[in-house]
């Protein structure tokens, strides 16, 4: 028995999905980093057999409760004569402060649960440093000012990944700095 060719998947199919994992990634299954993953392959696929797996193991539509326990968002970091680092999974609602005060402030938003299309960060550097980071292919906005300091953004030239969140960063630093970076999805380097 002669083996029929895989059927080929059309824009409407990938944007179908790209929705799912965008709410898969709303409702918390999802990190930001999974999500920019994702959506990558999901608009990579050629195949119904290659974008089959991306949405496999999330729920067919969105769930009409959200789930029983999620985490609160974080509001704000701060670190004053001293170091903190936001890493790993947390959830992120609409706008995130991070304030330092002759310390050091690191936010890295690859594994973060954003509520939304849009995330502000507000970096306030006071005499001290924060930094954040996001995956690669996701949009960065960022704007402020520094009085005898520094801002610097280093985002990798990749075209954004559609369907990732807009991350604002707003810096604000006095004889202080603020660094924006992407870097590579966790797992792949």
């Amino acid at each position: 028995m002669e083996e029929l060719p895989e059927v080929r998947v059309s824009d409407a199919d990938r944007d179908a999905a790209a929705g799912r994992l965008r709410d898969a990634s709303v409702e918390g299954r999802l990190t930001l980093d999974e999500l920019a993953e994702r959506l990558e392959r999901a608009y990579a696929a050629r195949t119904a057999g290659e974008l089959e797996p991306v949405v496999a193991d999330l729920p067919e539509t969105r769930s009409p409760a959200p789930p029983a326990r999620r985490r609160s968002p974080r509001r704000l970091v701060v670190s004053i004569m001293g170091g903190t680092s936001l890493r790993g999974r947390f959830r992120v609602s609409g706008r995130l402060t991070a304030i330092s005060f002759m310390g050091g402030c690191d936010v890295d938003l690859r594994l973060a649960e954003i509520d939304g299309d849009t995330v502000t960060v507000l970096c306030l550097a006071l005499m001290g440093g924060t930094s954040v980071i996001v995956p690669e292919g996701v949009e960065v906005d960022e704007s402020g000012f520094a009085l005898m300091g520094g801002r610097d953004v280093k985002v990798k030239d990749v075209p954004p990944l559609p369907g990732t969140p807009l991350v604002r960063v707003r810096a604000f630093a006095l004889m202080g700095g603020t660094s924006v970076r992407s870097k590579p999805h966790l797992g792949r380097g």
